[in-house]
């Protein structure tokens, strides 16, 4: 029998060594100490001869039955052992077990004062498992001796001729000898486990008692911080010279021409001149500088290299980048007043020709609230975004459907994309303006209102930017909404969902719908997926955001593909910050456009005229680049109003005649907007309740038809109807075609009550 405790990592005993197939299984000493197994023909043998080691720290060790241990440190070198019963082998294997973390442990560098804490508790709950090991093979040895002995007894009963009964009793004894063995051993091991919980139980409840203790520590420590980086800031605000810009601290860094000369990261764009290369087409420093601003090599900050006086001479937002073709412009108006009155899609009364509304340049400035943020996220760590109950001191005063809208700032890029011939020209034009979407988030770090279930949106601005849409909340879980936005010669639906995780220093937003785009000209067919956004220094430090991943713009009835690359922003890369490639090829894969930019600044495209494949990664020969897209300079003040750019200032703007579920006539957001935040956060609870109660109703209603055997009743969304897509195949909401007929006759019948 071996000899010491299985929880210590010293242990002794006879084992069976395999030696070779002529003497099989040999008995043989092993000693187990100080993270080695050695091994001695006998215990004399230990003062003067070793007959072999094996070091656990880098040993694995394995069993094939009830009594065989494998030992192997790589190579030849492997023990073949055999315990004498189960018991002892589990004993074994427990030591074995105990003395490899050991060994590991030694081989460790020098450790804080905590790791021998976790050592211990790791070794406690291996020792507690090989007890309960012990526990489980006695309990099964039990079952298994009591079953032979019932037999046995069974089969006493039937003997009737007295010779075969001593047998019997000698067999039975034996079996009895088994049972109370085993028995014994079961109890010892039940008192081993239960005297080391108790050992151990109190060291336990102190150690937890700590880590509790020090995770409120760490807390206070993370709230104290993020009151101090606040106060760091109003104090730099207050001590900022009036000349300063609005975000100090800015360096402000020229971009060289050969900045933009990279493409795709496996590709790289030499820019070649040729004959057709005009001074209007020659990129100038100042066309691609940007400001960057580093915090700590963890959190950056830009401004556009545009200067902001800029934005006081243009505040029609219909001039968004920068064309050269007046001509095309000409005959896109032309094109306007005869094809759109006939579609039947955009009465005639909707042209461009509708004199322009005067719409509001200001909305009240945003008060200086304080909250303590940490005290609010610390328990939504690791919970979905949309289900996460935040104040509106968290948000803008707009909803997730009027931020949506929001991405047809840059709608004249598709109105140019309309005029295009070339299919290819076609898809770079709407490849930058999918970009040019997310230059608006540069530095709107505050959530939109999530919207309420049947809450819709619509954006009529045929007058002055010849585009109009219409946006609803289809679902709620997954919150789902759905947009029809009808410009000049072109349509695009899309299906906007997401999946959000907040990590604690960061919010990882992940959009799961899709978009679809097509044009009326052409018949071109255009779907496309947007890229992960990540919100940064969420709980200390300066919020900032970043968009990376990879996005792939197909044009389904020709083939054309567009793959886009947003790079992550990396403090050690070398990388531009915020800086998107991509290649436009067609059908046969051949690349047709090269596409270089920033997603916050500007973007370009130069027409491929010569691949060079001799290389491992392709060399494309361009002609010269051309602006195609430039951010326009946020209004003066914008910093006062929430960041937003002169479309977002007007998406919230009162409006008549619209739905009575519009988003401009929700409460709590236009409370918000006005300053009144303590009344837009009780009005907000107020709303989430009413919804909260709405659904269980219906929850309830649709488990009691199931009950009855019939269908449940489900929300059906009032302007948009589930329908399978004929070039995705994809189930997607499209528009019923009802909304503007009923907006012209004031018909709302039907409309939910989710407002107050």
């Amino acid at each position: 029998m071996a000899e010491g405790k299985p929880q210590q990592s010293t242990y002794k005993g006879w084992l069976y060594k395999w030696t070779n197939y002529l003497k099989g299984y040999q008995k043989r000493w092993f000693v187990l100490q100080n993270g080695l197994l050695s091994y001695y023909r006998n215990q004399a043998e230990m003062t003067h001869t070793c007959r072999g080691t094996i070091n656990l720290a880098t040993a694995f060790i394995t069993t094939s039955d009830s009594c065989t241990i494998v030992i192997s440190s790589g190579g030849n070198h492997t023990f073949h052992l055999k315990a004498t019963s189960e018991v002892d082998r589990q004993k074994w294997i427990t030591a074995l077990e105990l003395a490899k973390a050991d060994a590991i442990r030694m081989l460790e560098p020098d450790s804080d004062e905590e790791e021998p804490d976790k050592a211990d508790i790791q070794t406690t709950i291996k020792s507690l498992g090989s007890k309960l090991e012990d526990l489980n093979t006695c309990n099964d040895l039990i079952g298994k001796h009591g079953n032979a002995l019932q037999r046995s007894l069974t089969e006493l009963e039937q003997l009737d001729g007295a010779p075969d009964i001593s047998g019997k009793v000698k067999v039975i004894n034996e079996r009895a000898t088994m049972f109370r063995i085993t028995s014994n051993a079961m109890i010892n091991a039940c008192s081993e486990f239960l005297e080391l919980a108790q050992t151990d139980g109190k060291r336990w409840h102190k150690m937890l008692e700590h880590e509790y203790n020090q995770k409120l520590k760490l807390q206070e420590l993370l709230e104290q911080l993020a009151k101090d980086q606040n106060s760091l800031e109003i104090q730099a605000k207050k001590s900022m010279l009036p000349s300063s810009p609005d975000n100090p601290g800015g360096v402000a860094s020229g971009s060289d021409e050969d900045d933009f000369e990279d493409a795709v990261d496996y590709q790289e764009v030499i820019n070649i001149p040729t004959s057709k290369q005009t001074p209007a087409h020659r990129r100038t420093d100042s066309d691609i500088s940007f400001e960057t601003k580093l915090f700590d090599g963890e959190e950056y900050s830009t401004e556009s290299d545009m200067d902001e006086n800029e934005g006081a001479d243009n505040t029609e937002v219909g001039v968004i980048y920068q064309t050269k073709n007046k001509k095309s412009r000409k005959k896109q108006t032309k094109t306007n007043q005869s094809e759109h009155g006939e579609n039947g899609n955009i009465p005639k009364n909707q042209t461009a020709l509708i004199p322009r509304k005067q719409r509001r340049l200001l909305i009240p400035p945003k008060p200086n609230y304080s909250l303590n943020l940490w005290g609010i996220m610390k328990n939504c760590i690791g919970k979905e975004l949309s289900k996460i109950p935040m104040p509106v001191n968290f948000s803008e005063p707009l909803s997730m459907l009027q931020r949506i809208t929001e991405d047809f700032e840059y709608s004249s890029l598709l109105d140019e994309a309309a005029e295009c011939d070339d299919s290819t020209e076609q898809l770079a034009y709407v490849t930058v303006f999918t970009i040019s979407s997310y230059s608006t988030t540069i530095n709107r770090t505050t959530k939109p209102f999530n919207p309420l279930l049947g809450e819709t949106y619509e954006c009529d601005r045929m007058d002055d930017l010849g585009w109009r849409s219409l946006a609803e909340q289809v679902s709620h879980h997954p919150p789902t909404a759905a947009l029809m936005t009808e410009g000049r010669g072109w349509k695009l639906w899309q299906e906007f969902t997401m999946g959000s995780k907040f990590r604690g220093k960061y919010l990882q937003i992940i959009p799961t719908g899709i978009a679809h785009l097509v044009f009326e000209k052409s018949g071109n067919h255009y779907t496309w997926r947007k890229v992960t956004t990540t919100v940064h220094n969420i709980i200390v430090g300066k919020l900032w955001v970043d968009h990376h991943g990879d996005m792939d713009i197909k044009n389904h009835k020709t083939g054309d593909n567009c793959h886009l690359k947003y790079y992550p922003y990396s403090y050690f890369s070398r990388e531009k910050p915020r800086k998107v490639t991509g290649v436009v090829t067609d059908s046969n894969d051949a690349a047709k456009w090269v596409i270089t930019g920033t997603w916050d600044t500007q973007m370009e495209i130069a027409q491929v005229l010569q691949v060079d494949e001799s290389s491992k990664r392709p060399v494309f020969a361009t002609g010269p680049k051309r602006l195609l897209w430039k951010r326009v300079p946020p209004p003066p003040g914008s910093d006062k109003m929430y960041f937003f750019t002169q479309l977002a200032i007007q998406l919230n703007e009162p409006e008549p005649l619209v739905a009575p579920t519009d988003a401009r006539n929700r409460p709590d957001q236009r409370n918000m907007e006005n300053g009144n935040w303590d009344e837009a956060n009780r009005i907000k609870v107020q709303l989430e309740e009413k919804q909260r109660t709405k659904r269980k109703k219906m929850e309830a209603e649709a488990e009691a038809a199931l009950k009855k055997g019939e269908e449940p009743p489900c929300h059906k969304p009032m302007w948009f109807e589930r329908q399978k897509d004929d070039v995705t195949g994809e189930m997607i909401y499209m528009p019923n075609n009802k909304y503007w007929t009923c907006k012209e006759s004031q018909e709302w019948t039907g409309c939910p009550d989710i407002y107050l």
